[in-house]
């Protein structure tokens, strides 16, 4: 399974040139399989970015999260366990939502699919794929 960085799930939706052609081709493989995933998080992070206008979507983020999720997109919930393993992270930047997504991403043994520098050269053994591959 992989799990999206919020970014890497609007780019993926949005057909943005900035997603790698590895990448699109991952995503589309496992996603026929079901093994893509968001961390619930990340359509808090969504949200709150087209509020502030900083991030246009076709649909309001409710329709647009739920066009997702009936596609195939799994939603990994963040539970007390995520919760207190983000804290955990020893090394990864202080944004809360990066350390939710990367928690959640742990907690389920998936790979982390992320065009973010900081999380890709974390140093900590967890899979990652650089998004614009």
């Amino acid at each position: 399974m992989i799990v999206l960085d919020t970014h890497v799930l609007a780019w993926a939706d949005n057909d943005e040139r900035k997603l790698g052609r590895k990448t699109r081709a991952l995503i589309n493989r496992l996603w026929a399989r079901g093994e893509v995933a968001a961390c619930a998080m990340s359509f808090w992070e969504i949200a709150l970015l087209q509020a502030r206008g900083r991030l246009e979507l076709p649909l309001p983020v409710e329709e647009w999260r739920g066009q997702l999720l009936a596609a195939g997109l799994l939603e990994l919930p963040v539970d007390g366990n995520v919760g207190i393993r983000a804290v955990s992270l020893g090394g990864l930047p202080n944004d809360p939502a990066d350390r939710l997504i990367v928690a959640t991403a742990l907690h389920h043994d998936a790979a982390l699919v992320s065009a973010d520098e900081r999380l890709l050269g974390w140093n900590h053994p967890m899979a990652r794929h650089d998004a614009r591959l």
